[in-house]
């Protein structure tokens, strides 16, 4: 198991990415409890990319409930359908929000997150869970992010 992690000083985002992603492989490999797992993979995020906050946010009784993450304290229950951590799992897809206050029904966990992305993690074709990052930055998220965080939310394994 890997627990040094090399931070790429790279301004290209997706060099970052590229670089980051067999390092959360590594990190994950041979490990079975999902709690650590989510935990390392948002401190990689979080060290990564300095975001504002990242961290999952798991369905728990029919609500969305604060998983390990990296950041300012957070919300710790979100109803389906709201805010974009909720419609993201209602939907069951990434969702890309450049300014937060432009999307209805925003959550303003931290005011200041200005721009979110959220991923929906699947398990037996459910969502089971999201990540959420936020950044201090307007349109911090792209294409790009999108692509990559659906590979690195590819590497959970819900077994166990």
């Amino acid at each position: 198991m890997a627990e040094d992690l090399t931070i790429t000083q790279s301004t290209d985002k997706e060099e970052q990415y590229k670089s980051l992603i067999p390092q959360i492989e590594a990190l994950l490999d041979g490990e079975t409890d999902l709690v650590a797992n989510l935990a390392n993979i948002a401190a990689a995020l979080k060290e990564q990319f300095k975001w504002l906050w990242v961290g999952f946010y798991m369905v728990k009784g029919g609500e969305l409930v604060l998983g390990p993450f990296q950041g300012p304290v957070a919300c710790t229950r979100i109803a389906k359908g709201k805010g974009v951590c909720g419609s993201a799992w209602e939907q069951g897809k990434t969702l890309v929000v450049p300014d937060v206050d432009a999307f209805p029904g925003h959550i303003a966990c931290s005011s200041a997150s200005r721009s979110e992305i959220v991923l929906p993690l699947f398990y037996n074709n459910e969502v089971v869970g999201v990540l959420d990052a936020d950044s201090e930055n307007l349109a911090q998220f792209d294409g790009i992010d999108a692509k990559y965080l659906e590979q690195i939310c590819a590497l959970i394994n819900f077994n166990g």
